[in-house]
């Protein structure tokens, strides 16, 4: 029965107030916790469980660094084992592994040791894989509260791939218990009393503090039998053989909480701009810089990528990804988003460079032919749509494309327009050429891990005007006939199968009382639908789609008391582009509008024509099946719990039956019950407040009553989704990795010869989570991902050295596997050292 006091801070890095406000008060906590771990008042401390924390503190206070590395030398300052703690369901796996990575990598340089607990207190849910990272660096421990199942204060916990960790369901936030010493005992007496009725045998754990508050040291004479001053690691190993063989959890922890124990749902959609920001900046990273420096052999380059990922974990943080922040903090985030996106772009170039494709456009504009190159990051050969700008000389126009054989390629001319092109780099004067630009679509085909040439033939002559569509509401190509309706929804018939599905893309607005954290429908809300007012039809031999502007008429706001909709209505322009390529079984639907109203959801439904009770969706490493549900559960009657949303995250990928939904950057997605089972994405929601105590779906308030009025979005909306006819585990999860990361084209400088087709890396039967530089500069890892529920065996070819199985943490843990077969279990992974 014994209370095991773990002294801590949890230290939000921005939230109710930015970073740098934060930072001051962090250097002055930091600053007293030495002293009192000097004074012996403090025996150990938890300085979170973040490594950033010791970075910010030094970047201000560079004289504490030798007093933080002595305490963490004497095992009484414990940070770790997170570089920044994430929230681990919105950004992607690689991600959660970079920030592991980083935290070993930042503590050896400040001479700090890890704590070795997977230590992720306030997530806001946690994702089934989490136990497969944990184990990959070594920990076989977490520390776990929003989502896990609350009748359980520890458990064992199973990821889908057979990844096992020791869970202990634990708030964090105790501060109260031992804040004044004339009361401790009468507190930590009640909070025996409470844990006893989670948990009989004990012991018990007690952390012992909170948001952003310095520690109080444990009153004297209460340690006599009753309470220890003890660390994580002291109390795991104290539990270790206490977890009974049956209490076990498989899957991701998203149970409805108790009192207080929000999962809020709401942060899936609060400020969508930032989550469609990390997933194209962890695309970049992931699938074009990190690869392209290993192909180009860029050792030089690792400085600058390991300052993108930087800049992109800095922003992982579930206040900061989540949107539940003052406005102030998200304005930063978007900068750090910007700043990675320039570094990986800087990588890409330069690695492009290194590998004989010049991307710069100096000197003269092309007036006879323009080289372009169009690169795969996949490691499987790619069938897909391009766009390019090609850049030529004033008074010149495209006459044709060919391929790297020769043969000529259909393709379409989108847009063309007088545009200066500005030129400079190290070896390049600052220079601008008057251009015309003609921005070009084609469907190309490009080589496993590798590039292809296509040529653009040029000459003199007025460009032709760019195709204009015709009034239609109907197109087919191949098998799929496509009809937009007077919602502005789409119906795709395929005559191949005879099946027709009606509603795609169905757009349903309704209010939302809530707040950053919680959509919280008002006591009379009303939906609506948008209206059709035109459909434009494009068809070419590259592709076949439909041009729809709507009218979504809304109103405007909510009324005074929040009870309802406004009387004031406000016309939101949409317009929704459904675009079939040639030769791509997919269905690319694209919505843009500029959000001028206040208080609402948007979300687009996507519904089959098969029953269905469960739906599926891709997560870090695996594919999960999730129940089908109302839109929303329960309203709570009682104070301090939340309704059962409906909502659940995504990385890129939801399937019902013979349907699948392509959404990266989407990551809000419900799978609904009903006649017709439809899955439906959130393109937008807009509230005003960082948290509101009046709210109905949750009955207490989440954070600061402070307004957040940028979190309406009164921004440009932009939303892209594919859909597919299929539900193949193995066509849809790589359709989805293709939908993340679709081929790119440049234009090469003029004079460069078209380049031939140039494979790379190929993997058959698997897919690449990761193909990185080392992180001790000693080759490359690459990371083998299986994410359906069937064993796959896997081959590797176009590499250079022999493959080395290794843990995640890039340590060996296997023999060679080079030119043989690789055998990946249900959602494995298997990574390998890439050495010569």
């Amino acid at each position: 029965m014994t209370v095991h006091v773990v002294s801590h801070t949890h230290w939000d890095r921005e939230w109710y107030r930015p970073m740098e406000s934060f930072r001051a008060r962090l250097a002055e906590l930091v600053a007293r916790v030495c002293d009192q771990l000097d004074a012996g008042e403090l025996g150990r401390f938890h300085l979170d469980g973040q490594t950033v924390t010791a970075l910010d503190a030094l970047a201000v206070r560079p004289d504490l660094a030798d007093r933080i590395r002595a305490h963490a030398a004497a095992g009484r300052l414990h940070v770790g084992p997170w570089h920044v703690l994430a929230d681990n369901q919105l950004v992607s796996g690689e991600n959660l592994i970079r920030n592991l990575l980083a935290a070993r990598r930042v503590a050896a340089d400040l001479g700090l040791a890890l704590a070795d607990v997977g230590y992720c207190p306030d997530a806001f849910g946690h994702p089934a894989d989490l136990p497969r990272v944990l184990r990959g660096f070594g920990l076989d421990t977490a520390l776990v509260w929003r989502g896990a199942p609350p009748h359980l204060a520890r458990f064992r916990w199973r990821a889908p791939d057979g990844s096992e960790v020791l869970a202990v369901n634990q708030g964090y936030y105790e501060p109260e218990v031992l804040w004044e010493a004339a009361s401790a005992p009468d507190r930590l007496r009640a909070f025996r009393e409470k844990q006893a009725g989670r948990d009989a045998d004990g012991p018990y754990l007690l952390l012992n503090g909170g948001d952003h508050l310095a520690p109080r040291p444990l009153p004297a004479g209460l340690a006599d039998g009753v309470a220890v001053e003890s660390t994580l690691a002291d109390y795991f190993d104290a539990i270790r053989d206490t977890v009974p063989a049956g209490d076990m959890v498989t899957g991701e922890l998203r149970y409805p909480g108790d009192w207080l124990t929000f999962v809020l749902a709401g942060t899936l959609s609060a400020r969508l701009h930032l989550k469609q920001a990390n997933a194209a900046t962890e695309t970049l990273l992931e699938a074009w810089a990190e690869p392209l420096t290993v192909r180009a052999g860029r050792a030089e380059s690792v400085g600058l990528l390991r300052h993108a990922w930087d800049q992109l974990l800095q922003n992982a943080p579930h206040d900061s990804i989540c949107g539940c922040s003052v406005d102030e903090v998200h304005r930063e985030n978007e900068v750090r988003f910007a700043r990675a996106r320039q570094a990986g772009e800087h990588l890409v170039e330069r690695a492009l460079l290194d590998l004989g494709l010049d991307t710069r456009l100096a000197g003269d504009p092309v007036a006879d032919a323009a080289a372009v190159v169009v690169v795969n990051p996949h490691a499987a050969p790619v069938r897909g749509p391009v766009e390019v700008d090609v850049h030529t000389a004033p008074g010149h126009t495209l006459t044709g494309l060919r391929d790297a054989a020769g043969a000529p390629v259909a393709y379409e001319l989108r847009e063309t327009e007088p545009t200066p092109l500005f030129c400079a780099d190290l070896d390049i004067l600052p220079d601008t050429r008057d251009t015309l630009r003609h921005r070009v679509a084609f469907v190309a085909d490009a080589p496993a891990g590798g590039w292809t040439g296509y040529t653009a033939t040029v000459a003199a002559g007025e460009p032709p005007a760019v195709p204009a569509g015709v009034p239609g509401r109907t197109v087919t190509r191949g098998d799929w006939t496509l009809t937009v309706a007077d919602d502005a929804s789409f119906t795709l018939t395929d005559a191949a199968t005879g099946r027709t599905l009606p509603g795609l893309g169905r757009l349903v607005d309704s209010g939302d009382a809530g707040d950053t954290y919680t959509y919280d429908p008002p006591r009379a809300d009303e939906t609506v639908t948008p209206v059709l007012r035109e459909a434009w039809v494009h068809d070419s031999a590259v592709a076949s789609r439909l041009v729809v502007r709507a009218d979504l008429d809304i109103p405007a706001g909510l009324d005074a008391d929040r009870g309802s909709r406004a009387a004031e209505r406000v016309v939101l322009p949409l317009t929704v582009t459904a675009t079939i390529w040639a030769g791509v079984p997919e269905l690319d639907w694209r919505l843009e509008f500029d959000n001028a109203a206040d208080d609402h959801r948007i979300q687009a439904h996507f519904p089959t024509d098969a029953p269905a009770t469960s739906w599926t969706a891709d997560a870090h490493f695996s594919l999960l099946t999730r129940p089908l549900k109302a839109p929303l559960g329960p309203l709570p009657e009682e104070r301090g719990h939340e309704a059962d949303a409906g909502v659940a995250p995504v990385r890129s990928l939801a399937t019902l039956p013979g349907l699948a939904v392509l959404a990266p950057g989407l990551p809000e997605v419900q799978g609904i019950a009903g006649d017709r089972p439809s899955l439906a994405v959130t393109v937008l929601r807009a509230v005003g407040w960082l948290s509101r105590p009046d709210l109905r779906a949750r009955t207490a308030g989440a954070g600061p009553q402070l307004p957040t009025p940028e979190a309406q979005c009164r921004r440009r909306i932009t939303a892209a989704v594919g859909v597919r006819l299929d539900d193949g585990e193995a066509a849809v999860t790589e359709a989805a990795a293709r939908r993340r990361a679709p081929l790119r084209a440049w234009q090469l400088r003029p004079g460069a010869a078209t380049p031939a087709a140039t494979p790379g890396l190929r993997v058959d039967g698997a897919q690449v989570s990761a193909y990185k530089p080392a992180e001790d500069g000693d080759g490359a890892v690459l990371r083998l991902v299986n994410p359906t529920s069937a064993e796959v065996v896997a081959t590797v070819s176009g590499v250079d050295g022999r493959l080395v199985e290794c843990d995640l943490a890039e340590q060996p843990v296997g023999g060679a596997a080079a030119g043989a077969a690789i055998t990946l279990g249900p959602f494995a992974t298997r990574s390998f050292r890439v050495t010569g």
